[in-house]
């Protein structure tokens, strides 16, 4: 974690999405050696439905990493093929049997929140969709009732029939799920921007903040995705860039960084990266020179 005089909390903040390939424990290792202060890791492989319990051996060198304690928050992204919208069938069993195991994973590793993305309805519409995922939630989190880990539902950039690009859908979901407390949300930048957000414009960036909090609450988010796009506002599709190398610009994650309103909120990016993670510590130092 690199520390700048007074902006150091702010700094220590500042992360990525890490590999887990060989272990948990390497995870911590990847992130600080790239400058961060925060990671999102994935609890199992993001491409399968299904892995082997875990066993307390395996958590423990996570648990105990003798630098654990300088990321100051780890927390986790679901695995992609768990749709909470589906239709009754396969995909939704193991949806949500996935988002049960993946819960009950991140909980032993003691992670306070699992990022979540709503699911797509795929042509039942917006509203039956809102209504299986809520119902596909509460099942979730009924059955992980002993676990303190939350589902930090996602903004989407709209692709297909997904749900999430508008603040709206988040806020339903929020209303109507049964254990409240258990819920909060994940803003990406490059998601809302996909969807319709100008928050490439300083007005349109306050205008989509007030609406969030209006609409869900700011307590309620609980991390940033720091991603740019390779698509244009209101594009719909979901295609992560370099912070200041794609269609939102730098404007927008210097309006971010400096919002006194969301300074403890961990922020991670999730933009491409080859195995050295360079990519990562350069992304990194373009936000910190972004802290006025």
């Amino acid at each position: 974690m690199l520390k700048v005089g007074r902006h150091s909390k702010i700094i220590s903040n500042l992360g990525a999405h890490v590999s887990i390939a060989g272990g948990f424990d390497l995870a911590i290792d990847r992130a600080l050696s790239v400058g961060c202060g925060v990671m999102q890791i994935f609890v199992k492989s993001n491409r399968q439905w299904f892995a082997p319990p875990l066993k307390k051996e395996m958590c423990r060198p996570f648990l105990e990493h003798p630098r654990r304690k300088e990321l100051q928050c780890i927390f986790a992204h679901s695995g992609y093929l768990i749709n909470p919208a589906a239709p009754e069938g396969d995909v939704r069993k193991k949806s949500i049997r996935a988002l049960i195991e993946e819960l009950q994973r991140a909980d032993q590793l003691q992670l306070p929140f699992l990022v979540l993305h709503p699911g797509a309805h795929l042509g039942a519409g917006v509203e039956e969709g809102i209504r299986r995922v809520v119902k596909a939630l509460d099942e979730a989190v009924e059955k992980t009732s002993h676990a303190k880990t939350c589902i930090a539902l996602e903004t989407t950039a709209g692709q297909g029939t997904s749900i999430g690009h508008e603040l709206e859908h988040l806020a339903s979901i929020l209303e109507k799920v049964k254990q409240s407390k258990r819920f909060c949300v994940c803003v990406d930048t490059a998601h809302l921007f996909a969807a319709g957000y100008e928050i490439h414009k300083e007005k349109g960036y306050q205008k989509t903040v007030s609406r969030l909090d209006q609409l869900i609450g700011l307590k309620q988010v609980a991390a940033f995705h720091l991603n740019d796009s390779k698509t244009a506002l209101g594009s719909r599709v979901d295609r992560h860039e370099h912070i200041g190398k794609g269609k939102i610009g730098l404007s927008t994650f210097r309006w971010l960084l400096n919002d006194k309103r969301f300074f403890t909120i961990p922020k991670v990016l999730e933009t491409p990266k080859s195995e050295d993670m360079h990519e990562d510590r350069e992304n990194l130092r373009r936000l910190y020179q972004l802290l006025k």
